[in-house]
């Protein structure tokens, strides 16, 4: 039970980072999840799509009255991406083997496997970000392939993993469309919404699922009050910090779910 009280207070934490950085509600979520409330990181991953998806809902709704949205990057990044993900959830997901063999020495547990490749993608997400760039204006050559691509291939991540994607989103929104970080940040809380709840959606048909509503709900209410801080604190930090500050967030939980991997695979 105390376990409990501390992940709930951890959730108001899961909020803030998304309502200020844009990411990360699913990197922190699912971690917490596992080791506070004790559950599988595969009903993890289930959980984290409702919170995620739900809490950046409000997020989005917030950042349509400041006009921060791009709402064609949205769609054609949105709308492959539920795609995807809902398509790796009902199909992908339930044939990965619970142990996978890479070559003769290499063997991971499903858990294991799922969890290491979040944290390897979080890796590489992050250095992009941290190395910065000149912040530009938004630019008005858009590239619908690019992001129906990224789409696609984020919808995948985003199913396999249970994350809302925002730590690739932004990146990829930043870096290949040249979107300012300030105006990346609100379109990906959009994306998020759209892929988490079109994922958890889809898990809905999974046979013999069981939510336990008292801690999904209470967690997303005390997420979603963390979420409104958040919001506040994005409206007074630069923008090259914000992208600094992202890019250094993603890599250290990266690291730190990765490590913790490799000390329990010993």
């Amino acid at each position: 039970m105390t376990l409990e009280i501390i992940g709930y207070f951890l959730a108001l934490f899961v909020g803030l980072v998304l309502g200020t950085l844009g990411g990360g509600g699913s990197i922190l979520a699912v971690p917490i999840l596992v080791v506070f409330f004790q559950m599988q990181p595969q009903n993890a991953t289930v959980y984290s799509l409702f919170i995620v998806g739900v809490t950046s809902l409000f997020g989005a709704i917030q950042h349509f009255k400041s006009k921060l949205i791009h709402p064609k990057n949205a769609l054609l990044f949105g709308i492959p991406a539920v795609i995807s993900i809902s398509l790796t959830r009902l199909l992908i997901v339930p044939i990965i083997p619970e142990i996978i063999q890479l070559g003769e020495h290499i063997v991971f547990k499903k858990d294991t496997f799922i969890m290491s490749l979040f944290a390897i993608l979080m890796i590489l997400a992050s250095i992009p970000m941290i190395k910065g760039q000149k912040e530009l204006p938004s630019t008005k050559k858009n590239r619908p392939t690019i992001l129906v691509i990224f789409g696609l291939l984020i919808g995948l991540i985003s199913g396999l993993v249970g994350a809302g994607g925002g730590f690739m989103i932004i990146p990829s929104l930043s870096i290949f469309m040249k979107v300012p970080i300030k105006n990346a940040i609100a379109t990906s809380i959009v994306i998020i919404a759209i892929n988490s709840l079109s994922g958890f959606t889809a898990e809905l048909f999974t046979p013999n699922l069981k939510l336990n509503w008292v801690i999904l709900l209470g967690f997303t209410l005390i997420a979603t009050a963390g979420l409104i801080v958040g919001l506040k604190l994005n409206h007074k930090i630069q923008s090259t910090n914000l992208k600094k500050g992202f890019g250094i967030f993603v890599l250290l939980i990266g690291i730190s779910i990765l490590a913790m991997e490799i000390i329990s695979g010993h």
